[in-house]
């Protein structure tokens, strides 16, 4: 199949790729067309501003998680359709797992779905050094994927003769440059960019900066090379069969402090049989009725921790179903939520859930970052000992009671560690787990859910 794309990418972090990504998007948009965009690596935030804020069909891609065969069809389900499909980059064009391997890197994204690459080169400080920098990038390996690039904070006077310089001694297309712009940041915070919502007057400054980008950049040359990416094959993952079990209602926890959501584990929970039912820890005063099981992911509920405590109807509903043995699955700040107690950004202390005898605390730098192999020490929720799951973890936060249900490994790195929770109907600990790495461990906790729904004659 063929699918109109495009990677945007760039030497090293801070070089513009999201400022310009999301232009570029909004631009498309605005021209009417139908866009999908996808974020390379473990990211929820960049998806939720492409999504919510600009109107595309937004999702992650990681050829971690996922594999190649996986990455190429999961990229098709969300691209079959649309005019155009654009990929944002993750740090530097050719950092990967280790920060030695390419492996899940942009380059690998790019080369596994064999899209083509337009680099982003932050001309700061330099001039005729570009080309240099371009060259490298586009003959480090042979099949690089670099097929153009966009010269960022480039000033337009100079912009003709750069342009001019860099195409001929490197044979690298240039489609445009962005000038200085000063009245489009987005605001960071621990975890990341701050949340879409937060973001004051996004839309006029996104509908600016498309603006600019639609007179400082060939977009009708990107349309065109995007149209000419080649041909794609996969094959479709083989799910496990579940026909004969019932479907099963799975609350879902989702609101400002529950929002860190990977679009295709979604997606394969409703395809094994889950009906997802969407409920707020902050704004609902319990849980949805007739519910067979639980899942809360991350977010901020550390810059939610007082309205969380306030509500103690949702607290004592939440309690009372995993003590009544309805499964759970909790990662992150859902991990976090389900504590005795939870510290806030400010470290002051609050009454949580309480399912697990210990405090969530803050901590001064990052925790375990980066990309895990987790496997079960244990029988549990997700299947027998020995399963495993690929996974990710990225918390400034700490717990008196991490669990050692699971083992985690770094990859390419000998550092590991235990934890996760298990217990008969509770799975909860930092990690962030990927689904499709494991279809059939997701499968046994809809039967562990299927389970309790008989037994509670639900």
């Amino acid at each position: 199949m063929t699918y109109p794309r495009l990677l945007l990418a760039a030497a090293a972090s801070g070089s513009g790729k999201t400022m310009i990504t999301c232009g570029l998007l909004q631009a498309l948009k605005n021209r009417g067309l139908k866009v999908a965009s996808f974020k390379c690596g473990p990211d929820y935030i960049d998806p939720m501003f492409h999504e919510r804020v600009i109107g595309t069909r937004a999702k992650n891609l990681d050829t971690f998680f996922a594999g190649e065969n996986d990455t190429r069809y999961l990229f098709a389900m969300d691209a079959e359709g649309m005019d155009i499909s654009v990929m944002e980059g993750v740090m530097g064009y050719y950092d990967g797992v280790g920060g030695t391997t390419t492996q899940a890197g942009a380059y690998d994204l790019a080369r596994v779905t064999r899209t083509p690459a337009i680099l982003i080169v932050n001309t700061k400080g330099m001039s005729l050094s570009v080309a240099a920098i371009v060259k490298g990038f586009a003959e480090f390996v042979p099949d690089s994927q670099i097929k153009g690039v966009i010269l960022n904070q480039m000033s337009p006077m100079l912009y003709p003769r750069i342009k001019e310089q860099v195409e001929r001694l490197t044979g690298v297309h240039c489609y445009g440059y962005v000038p200085v712009i000063k009245d489009f940041v987005i605001e960071s915070r621990h975890l990341g960019l701050v949340l879409p919502a937060e973001v004051a007057e996004l839309n006029e400054k996104l509908n600016g900066l498309a603006k600019v980008l639609e007179e400082s950049l060939d977009i009708d040359d990107l349309l065109e090379l995007a149209a000419g990416a080649p041909e794609l094959s996969f094959t479709e993952p083989r799910l496990p069969e579940r026909a004969d079990r019932p479907k099963v209602r799975i609350g879902l926890a989702m609101d400002e402090a529950f929002c860190f959501y990977y679009k295709d584990n979604l997606e394969l929970l409703r395809r094994l049989g889950a009906e997802l039912v969407y409920f707020s820890p902050i704004h609902d005063k319990e849980l949805p009725g007739d519910l067979a099981g639980l899942i809360f992911e991350g977010g901020y509920p550390e810059l939610n921790a007082r309205e969380l405590a306030a509500n103690t109807s949702m607290l004592e509903s939440v309690r009372q179903a995993i003590q009544g043995g309805m499964p759970v699955l909790a990662e992150c700040g859902g991990f976090m939520y389900l504590h005795k107690k939870m510290e806030d950004m400010d470290n002051h202390k609050y009454d949580m859930v309480g399912i697990i005898d210990g405090e969530a605390y803050r901590t001064p730098k990052l925790n375990r970052f980066g990309y895990i192999t987790l496997t079960s020490n244990r029988d549990g929720l997700c299947g027998p000992a020995g399963t495993s799951f690929k996974a990710h973890e990225f918390h400034y936060f700490e717990s008196t009671a991490c669990g050692d249900g699971w083992h985690a490994q770094k990859p390419a790195a000998k550092r590991s560690w235990e934890c996760i929770q298990m217990h008969d109907n509770i799975q909860v600990g930092f990690p962030h787990l990927y689904y499709y790495s494991n279809p059939q461990a997701l499968a046994h906790f809809l039967d562990r859910c299927a389970d309790y729904q008989e037994a509670q004659h639900i």
